[in-house]
């Protein structure tokens, strides 16, 4: 094993070639600069992804639990027929899970258009010349606050009350309050969703995250269940939020099942005719996704690593033959084979080492203008990507450098001396 000095020594040496021959070693790494470029880049935006999606699913509740008539979460392949052609849940299921689930503390629900029912349908909020389209714009239960955590910037959520007597009230989030009502209070003021005026009695706190929630979290219109039954009668899906008793979610998973088989009459040997899903289940799901690209980038910047790792062979074999002499006069002066070799895979450890440090700062260069180009998609450069980046990298100068440099070590000085 070469002692500190002797590596020293050889860094150093390393460098000088480096200098020497800028162009030539630059081009001998770019395909590990590439790769590393590359693996950098793409683990900063699914690293910021991740994190996000997680805390914009934490911003309601990791326990909260999710029901739909299929498995609510992120759907990588089609729904099968026999999911498309499911039943809505109803309100009587909501007052069976109220009222027969002794693990959950509350549910909640809201209506809206059948899926597939309305194929380019648009709902849009209109106040004075400002119009914002695609809005959330649903009816929910007064119980919808305290089940998805819900914070309010101003004013206050519907009641009972209102819903029962299905006023014309709308809950505004965030983003809809900015556009519309810029420097004023927008409490009392009425509101156009789908050309139904409504008054407006509270604005909602911007919610985590920042690319999740852009696609409507903080653009919600959302109105009293009656009321919104009273001007879309035909409208009957629903989306059911339950909140379990804290420590007790696997017991309200339980319970849910088995009151929603009751009242949904799914025969004992027949597969739920619903779906259930919670904010961890579905930050695993987007997690074990990442995973999946993040392993895809590790083998397309593998692509990169090797057609770098072949030039740094091809450089160092070239070097060897450049350097017989010199190889013969460090053996004739005492060098043994061991310093030759180390003395050779440190200069191709250094020269991919530099390219992984290139490739590094390029993909911190590209995280920071994914960030100022678009705000929304986070990206942050883990640590572990910076350390796997240079360690990878001095690792394929290490992989491709051992035979150059066994090569040189075997070459016989006397006649290594009389190459010219």
């Amino acid at each position: 094993m070469a002692s500190r000095f002797e590596l020293g020594e050889n860094a150093q040496m390393a460098l000088k070639t480096v200098r020497e021959n800028k162009v030539r070693s630059f081009l001998t790494v770019l395909g590990v600069v590439i790769g590393v470029t590359t693996l950098i880049a793409v683990a900063s935006i699914m690293v910021g992804l991740d994190e996000d999606m997680r805390g914009f699913l934490n911003d309601y509740g990791p326990d909260t639990l999710f029901v739909f008539k299929f498995s609510p979460g992120i759907h990588v392949g089609r729904l099968t027929n026999e999911e498309r052609m499911r039943k809505p849940l109803t309100i009587e299921d909501v007052n069976a899970l109220k009222g027969e689930a002794s693990a959950i503390q509350d549910v909640t629900a809201e209506v809206f258009p059948r899926i597939g029912t309305m194929r380019g349908y648009i709902p849009v909020a209109r106040y004075q010349n400002h119009e914002i389209s695609n809005v959330d714009y649903s009816g929910a239960l007064p119980s919808y606050p305290d089940v998805y955590n819900v914070r309010m910037e101003r004013g206050r959520y519907f009641t009972e009350v209102e819903n029962e007597h299905r006023e014309d009230v709308v809950v505004i989030g965030h983003d809809i309050a900015d556009t519309f009502f810029p420097g004023e209070d927008p409490i009392g003021k009425t509101v156009l969703v789908d050309l139904i005026p409504y008054r407006v009695i509270g604005v909602e706190k911007p919610h985590a995250g920042n690319f999740f929630k852009d696609q409507s979290a903080d653009r919600v219109c959302k109105v009293p269940f009656r009321s919104y039954q009273k001007h879309y009668p035909q409208r009957d899906e629903l989306f059911v939020g339950v909140k379990p008793v804290p420590g007790m979610k696997a017991t309200a998973e339980d319970q849910v099942r088995e009151v929603l088989r009751r009242t949904r009459k799914v025969p004992f040997n027949k597969p739920d005719n619903f779906g259930l899903s919670s904010a961890d289940e579905i930050a695993t799901q987007f997690h074990q996704i990442t995973g999946m690209v993040a392993l895809i980038t590790v083998v397309l910047s593998s692509i990169g690593l090797l057609v770098g790792g072949v030039g740094v062979m091809n450089i160092m074999l070239m070097s060897v033959t450049e350097r017989t002499r010199e190889i013969g006069v460090r053996k004739a002066i005492g060098a043994r084979r061991r310093d030759i070799i180390w003395q050779f895979l440190t200069e191709a450890m250094t020269l991919t080492g530099l390219g992984g440090i290139i490739g590094v700062f390029v993909g911190f260069v590209i995280s920071l203008l994914i960030n100022l180009a678009l705000p929304a998609l986070p990206s942050a450069v883990p640590a572990w990507a910076v350390f796997t980046g240079v360690l990878v990298s001095m690792s394929v100068g290490l992989f491709f450098g051992i035979y150059p440099a066994v090569k040189a070590a075997r070459l016989d000085p006397v006649e290594a001396l009389r190459y010219e």
